[in-house]
């Protein structure tokens, strides 16, 4: 006996359409990737794929474009913030690899010179600096201050201590490659 399928057939899970997934990507998209881009320390690939998640999140999550805020981008923000934590903790967490080619029996064991030769390189590498960068690498990284605590004790507005820092560690990564830590 032949009968109509009494069963139903899955839906598919309703998704943002494709144009109101390129309009947000063209209204949000260059400030989603400015905001990425200073998270993971101006690596744009990584911004970018970033910013491709966050698209994705919206097109699979059609329900949270349906609000009645006027712009949708502190959600944006919000999910790719989210994402980039998520990536960088995952990312500290695998074990480092072995470069190819190098086996484990080549490698030798920990040499205890090696922290202290390389806390003298990044001391040298410091002093290279200006004074406002190092004062604001001292204040936010080596005594743990906030932004707005940094820029309180160096008497400069949060934006410019957040500028400065910005500007300070791209100068230190070049001293650090230069000084062959960071290769």
């Amino acid at each position: 006996m032949t009968h109509a399928s009494s069963q139903a057939v899955p839906k598919s899970p309703a998704r943002t359409g494709e144009e109101e997934l390129a309009r947000l990507h063209q209204d949000h998209g260059r400030a989603l990737f400015g905001f990425l881009l200073g998270l993971t320390y101006g690596d744009a690939q990584r911004a970018e794929d970033l910013v491709q998640e966050t698209m994705i999140r919206a097109w699979r999550h059609p329900e949270a474009l349906e609000t009645d805020h006027e712009s949708m981008r502190p959600w944006l923000f919000t999910v790719a913030r989210r994402l980039a934590i998520d990536a960088r903790r995952a990312r500290m967490s695998r074990v480092k690899e072995c470069p190819h080619g190098l086996e484990s029996s080549s490698m030798q064991a920990d040499d205890p010179i090696e922290p202290s030769i390389a806390a003298l390189d990044v001391r040298a590498a410091l002093r290279e600096l200006s004074e406002e960068h190092r004062s604001v690498l001292q204040q936010v990284y080596f005594r743990g201050l906030s932004v707005n605590e940094a820029a309180e004790v160096l008497g400069v507005p949060p934006g410019t201590v957040k500028s400065r820092t910005y500007y300070a560690l791209r100068a230190l990564r070049k001293a650090l490659h230069d000084y062959d830590i960071l290769g």
